[in-house]
């Protein structure tokens, strides 16, 4: 249904907007970071994939009744509290009582500035104002009875979150105020120092080090020395960061999600503390999880839980579980990680992971469902289906709406003398350079098709540095034209980089050849490998037998009725993992 609201809160979600976009300030990669991400609302997708699941999600999350998302926080609180239940996680007698409404926040909060949505602005006003209703002179700030079993760090997390980006993005200035009330609240059920959490199920099963980013965040937006002493007791540097930064692999056996979103705490501590050993941790933590822990999406954790690297247990979990990635959660972290060291260092490696995780993980997650139905977990086994976790509004419908929101941050980067692309997908961005207003739009059909174009607009010729993504699975190097003619480049940490002097309508076309070729599932298991073709995981269609044999690469041929997919000789169906709907599937094959 669509979320109906007055003039009186459109009027003032407008102004709030206003306000808000008036205060932003450009930012520019500093000294030591070749590259810097846009501001929300200087990227807009145009079209494709990605816009199709972020208009779905943009309306799905929009449409949820307020009166059901305040509910359980009114009933704790004693007040009038009118419209259904959410259900699962949420409720106030669920297993983690309006866990995610901060999440919702922060998505919608996301989305109102990037689109100019007005109603998202307002319908985030709208849950601040209720929230804060339920306060309280002694600030419970959780929805369940028994604050302290129903993960305090965990759901002050979201809380943070959900009002640093309500106040930064959607001009809600009773956000920033809430700040202070929302860690007084938190205070008496949170541990003065940070603890670890070992596994999925053993104690103790709260996440104080996934806080200390969004307690810096609200640092930065309040100036109040309490987010910022409480951020430093949570930093996980004993157990986690300093191993990680000596090249110590410590992730066998830890709670994956938890541990990579910490990462993340990592990476603003290495801009708050200015420690350089966080992008240590970040580097060598990344290195881990693609050499030792990664599926062919991206993914990571079987049953939520890294595995002892070099025993072939990522093979071993294709037969003994079917929860393999914890998905919306997961691509979150991963694509957060990446995105802060491909800024630190302006690699490749870390736009080619984002890519990966991004168009395998979060954007092949099940539509979520109006009822709370959600996505949870990527399944990999063979003959698998996707399906919705068993409770609803589990966590991951929190960070799916907050992965989504931030797929506009991934596209395109800030550099010192230009602007970088990082992913091709129909979209536009927009920004100053040198006193001038540059504008970029990209035209493209890929993941499925090889050829992008780039249009450039300027108010008067400048000279500027175009950097494009080569992707690592490239083979031969790409062609670029620039207005149609063969342009000369060179490539630095696999960033093709175009100087030249732009005029309004010039236009760069980049073709990046395509490939089928295949990645085994880990060293003990060569001849087990998975399907891949560009950035892209294909996997087979309704198959007849588990342990199916992949057809010879040479043999793949184009499906003349179904764009993106492919057949063998044997007609059995090839398609991209993220266009799979309710169709079984197999993913990983043996060798013919």
């Amino acid at each position: 249904m669509e979320t109906q609201i007055t003039r009186r809160e459109f009027l003032a979600a407008a102004a709030a907007a206003a306000a808000c976009s008036a205060g932003a300030a450009e930012r520019s990669p500093s000294a030591a970071d070749p590259f810097a991400e846009f501001d929300y609302g200087a990227v807009q997708l145009t079209g494709g994939p990605l816009k199709y699941q972020y208009d779905r999600v943009h309306a799905f999350y929009l449409a949820i009744d307020n009166d059901r998302l305040l509910k359980a926080y009114r009933e704790r609180a004693g007040l009038p509290a009118p419209g259904a239940e959410m259900g699962g996680w949420y409720d106030r007698d669920g297993f983690v009582p309006g866990h995610s409404l901060g999440q919702y926040i922060s998505g919608l909060a996301r989305i109102g500035k990037t689109t100019g949505d007005l109603r998202c602005a307002a319908k985030v006003n709208t849950l601040i104002d209720g929230f804060a209703a339920t306060l309280g002179p002694e600030d419970q700030i959780y929805a369940g009875p028994n604050a302290e079993k129903v993960w305090p760090c965990y759901v002050l997390d979201k809380h943070l979150a959900g009002l640093v980006d309500a106040y930064s993005l959607s001009g809600v200035t009773q956000a920033r105020e809430l700040l202070p009330r929302v860690l007084s609240g938190a205070l008496p059920y949170i541990p003065e120092r940070g603890r670890d959490r070992i596994g999925k199920k053993d104690p103790p099963y709260d996440e104080t080090y996934v806080l200390p980013e969004n307690l810096f965040l609200a640092y930065e937006v309040t100036g109040e020395r309490g987010f910022y002493d409480r951020a430093v007791a949570y930093m996980l540097d004993r157990e986690f960061f300093d191993p990680l930064a000596a090249g110590e692999d410590v992730l066998p056996g830890r709670h994956a999600y938890s541990h990579a979103i910490a990462l993340s705490s990592a990476a603003r501590a290495r801009l708050i503390l200015r420690e350089e050993k966080y992008l240590r941790t970040m580097r060598n933590a990344w290195e881990l999880l693609r050499n030792t822990q990664q599926y062919a999406t991206g993914g990571w954790g079987p049953n939520e839980t890294f595995i002892a690297p070099g025993r072939g247990e990522l093979y071993t979990s294709l037969h003994t579980t079917v929860d393999h990635f914890e998905t919306p959660c997961g691509s979150y972290a991963a694509i957060k990680l990446a995105r802060a060291l491909l800024c630190a260092t302006g690699d490749v490696r870390y736009g080619d992971g984002l890519e990966r995780v991004l168009m395998n993980g979060v954007l092949a997650a099940k539509e979520p469902d109006p009822a709370g139905d959600s996505p949870y977990y990527s399944t990999y086994s063979a003959q698998a289906h996707k399906v919705y976790y068993p409770k609803k509004w589990p966590c991951c419908s929190g960070t799916l709406v907050q992965g989504v929101a931030d797929y506009v941050k991934n596209i395109y980067f800030r550099t010192g003398n230009g602007v970088a692309v990082n992913l091709y997908t129909p979209s536009r961005a927009q920004w100053r350079e040198n006193g001038s207003v540059f504008a970029i739009e990209q035209k493209t059909a890929y993941p499925l098709e090889e050829s992008v174009t780039l249009r450039m607009e300027c108010e008067r010729p400048a000279t500027i540095t175009l950097q494009l993504r080569i992707p690592s699975w490239t083979a031969p190097m790409p062609q670029i034209r620039v207005n149609g003619k063969p342009a000369s480049f060179a490539v630095r940490r696999g960033f093709a980089h175009v100087r030249r002097s732009w005029r309004s309508g010039d236009t760069v076309t980049l073709e990046l050849p395509m490939k089928f070729r295949t990645e085994a599932i880990d060293e003990q298991h060569k001849e087990t490998v998975a399907l891949l073709r560009g950035p892209l995981v294909y996997v087979q269609l309704n198959p007849a037998q588990s342990g199916a044999k992949l057809a010879r690469l040479e043999s793949l041929q184009a499906h003349s009725a179904m764009p993106g997919t492919y057949t063998d000789a044997a007609a059995c169906i090839y398609a991209p993992f993220y266009a799979v709907g309710d169709q079984g599937y197999t993913m990983y094959f043996e060798r013919s």
